[in-house]
């Protein structure tokens, strides 16, 4: 690896020292020390015993069930206001008395007055409790008289309105009905039998503690939970109580079993540190690229506090959070190998705020396996989709495995657990968004961007195949020698392909200056060497121009810049040395611009695009002229040291070698003639 400078060790400390402070910083606590559990789950600390007698109460379902049967029973408390009721029945007395025009006796006007009292005698009660009786669930009341309370039946009872249509159904007389309407009795009926709110909350309430009241203890020193044990809903209730009294006698036992500052500030330095020496040993060139670096800090930085936030907003939010999306943007980007050890990282830095550690390492574990695996070469959106739904199998299967391992039964799985799984896959099959704003914020390509620019139709491939025919299919031909010889060494297919379609972009500028578009009239006939050279090697300037302004990759602009590397235009510089004999000539003018190949794919398109010019004008395409062609040009260009900043290994050569000329083969082989039918 190339010696850092200064600058680039700066960053790296500085992104390394940022990701663990704001890690450690944003890790979730609680405003008190408490133990992690989940009912039906398995506990995972040590062995606790009880440092105080521990009451033991009834578990919340117990108590629940408890309280219902309360409900059920209670007698609710009413009185009764008899107040109320003389005072009704006067003003309604006095109102019979002096209404004019009721043509009814003394005698009809006592026969209303005493149903007035024969209904209040039962009880009239408000518009619930009579509908509560109605429905059979308040049989009687009580009523509380000098501290002792007696039960009534509510059988009787009616409401203002009931009680109204009573004595309406009673009281046939025409006369008299015409007399209740006339005095309007509905609107003075009003209840005079009314809850005691207050005396029945006290009564429930008492009923309530007595029921709830401890139904056994566990002394000091007794064993109440061991590491392995299933956390039920009675241990839980103990734990509660447990915890409860802790706080209450403001002792700190518990906060032993949690990880201090200072032991989460080294887990982290321990974990990010071997996420730099994998990169310095074993990815030397991500170490001491800047922005791949940002990248991967930034992307494991971001993710962890977003799984923190899941964490802290809903109680399953670490199995919510997608943390596949993690390996899925590695290896778009990069690799497969770099993509599991980040992912690796991720999981181990999330895993320290999981109550099940070991559990939730696991599900990771699977689930990014699988996607790695499944995105091996992505080339369209729908792989997604299709990792996605992978993936939710993934964690599916791999949750039943361990429900059955440490229940050994499905009973016991929560539906809910697979909805997670669901809202998860759902969030990757979005990763897509994410590789877009990943490939504009850093400048990356993605295998789904190279497909889409390879396709024929886009504009700058189509006013190629329109302006330039035989430099087109001079790109196709190239395209397809070199992405066959990408394959041979494992190299980036689809980059290679990509890159060997836009090339030569730049000679739309002057297609007729190039021998593949030239139709019997060749315009450097009446330029010198240099003139003609410079309108040649120009190409390679104009391309970079169109593609800058088409916004392509930077990846595809390396292809248009290096294809010819810092080699000559040699048909011109030969031309101009044979026409100056004895005089030393400047080679500057006949130079492309450079620089040469940086990487094997760009190594690849120029081997392949001289290859590919130069087998067009063997007069023969036997197997030993195209051998012999093909060892010569690639040869040539390794003799003149243009592949010398470029990765690729002799052995790679050989490949690309052997790959060419079993292409060339396939592409000049001979045919035979067809006879000629004898008339």
């Amino acid at each position: 690896m190339n010696t850092l400078t200064q600058r680039k060790i700066s960053l790296r400390v500085l992104l390394f020292v940022a990701a663990v402070t704001l890690i450690v910083y944003f890790l979730p606590r609680t405003d008190k020390d408490h133990y992690i559990y989940e009912v039906n789950r398995p506990w995972s600390y040590a062995l606790l015993t009880a440092p105080f007698d521990i009451p033991v109460h009834l578990d919340s379902a117990s108590m629940a069930l408890v309280k219902d049967s309360i409900d059920m029973h209670f007698e609710p408390v009413y009185v009764r206001d008899l107040a109320a009721e003389k005072t009704l029945i006067s003003d309604y007395t006095m109102r019979l008395n002096s209404t004019p025009g009721l043509n009814i006796t003394p005698a009809q006007k006592n026969q209303i007055i005493k149903a007035i009292r024969e209904v209040y005698d039962n009880g009239i009660v408000d518009r619930d409790t009579y509908q509560r009786i109605a429905a059979g669930n308040l049989p009687s009341v009580r009523f509380v008289h000098d501290n002792v309370a007696i039960s009534m039946p509510t059988r009787n009872y009616l409401s203002a309105f009931r009680a109204y249509e009573h004595m309406d159904s009673v009281l046939r007389d025409r006369d008299v009905r015409a007399a209740l309407t006339a005095t309007r009795l509905s609107d003075m009926l009003q209840p005079n039998i009314s809850l005691d709110t207050l005396t029945s909350k006290r009564l429930i309430d008492e009923a309530y503690q007595k029921a709830m009241a401890p139904i056994g203890v566990i002394q000091q020193g007794e064993r109440i939970i061991d590491k392995g044990d299933i956390v039920n809903t009675r241990l839980a209730t103990i734990l509660d109580t447990y915890e409860e009294m802790i706080e209450d006698r403001g002792q700190g036992t518990i906060s032993q079993h949690h990880y201090p500052v200072a032991g989460q500030i080294l887990y982290m330095l321990i974990l990010f540190g071997a996420l730099y020496g994998y990169l310095f040993f074993f990815r030397p060139k991500y170490f001491d690229d800047d922005r791949t670096v940002v990248f991967l800090m930034s992307l494991v930085t971001v993710f962890t506090l977003f799984a923190f936030a899941m964490q802290a907003t809903f109680r399953m939010g670490l199995y919510i959070a997608p943390f596949t999306m993690i390996p899925i943007l590695v290896l778009v980007f990069l690799d497969s190998r770099t993509a599991y050890f980040v992912h690796l990282v991720e999981v181990l830095t999330c895993a320290i705020i999981s109550a099940y550690p070991s559990e939730f390492i696991y599900l990771q574990f699977i689930a990014g396996v699988v996607a790695i695996d499944s995105l091996k070469d992505l080339t369209s959106r729908s792989q997604l989709i299709r990792t996605a739904a992978f993936i939710f199998v993934a964690y599916s299967l791999s949750y039943v495995s361990i429900e059955v391992m440490q229940t050994g039964t499905l009973n016991k799985m929560e539906g809910r657990t697979f909805g997670c799984f669901g809202i998860n896959a759902i969030l990757i099959s979005f990763s897509y968004v994410l590789m877009f704003l990943v490939e504009r914020v850093f400048g990356y390509t993605s295998r789904v961007t190279l497909v889409e620019l390879s396709d024929t139709n886009s504009p700058l491939l189509r006013e190629l195949s329109e302006e330039c025919p035989g430099t087109f299919n001079h790109s196709m031909a190239v395209s397809n020698l070199a992405s066959a010889a990408a394959q041979a060494i494992g190299a980036n297919v689809q980059m290679v392909r990509t890159g060997a379609l836009y090339h030569d972009i730049g000679k739309i500028k002057n297609p007729a200056f190039f021998t593949e578009n030239q139709h019997g009239i060749n315009p450097h006939d009446s330029l010198d060497p240099i003139q003609s050279s410079r309108v040649v090697t120009g190409h390679v300037r104009d391309g970079l121009a169109m593609a800058e302004k088409a916004k392509l990759p930077e990846k595809i602009r390396e292809f248009i810049t290096e294809h010819h590397g810092a080699g000559k235009a040699r048909y011109f510089y030969n031309t101009y040395c044979n026409l100056h004999p004895g005089e030393e000539v400047d080679p500057a003018p006949f130079t492309y611009p450079g620089p040469n190949p940086q990487s094997k794919e760009t190594s690849l398109l120029m081997m392949a695009d001289a290859v590919e010019a130069a087998s067009r004008s063997l007069k023969e395409h036997t197997p030993e002229a195209i051998s012999g062609l093909v060892n010569k040009i690639i040869d040539g260009q390794i003799a003149e040291g243009l592949h010398n900043e470029s990765p690729i290994s002799f052995r790679d050569v050989q490949a690309v070698k052997e790959s060419f000329i079993q292409r060339l083969r396939t592409m000049y082989h001979s045919r035979i003639s067809y006879p000629e039918l004898k008339k």
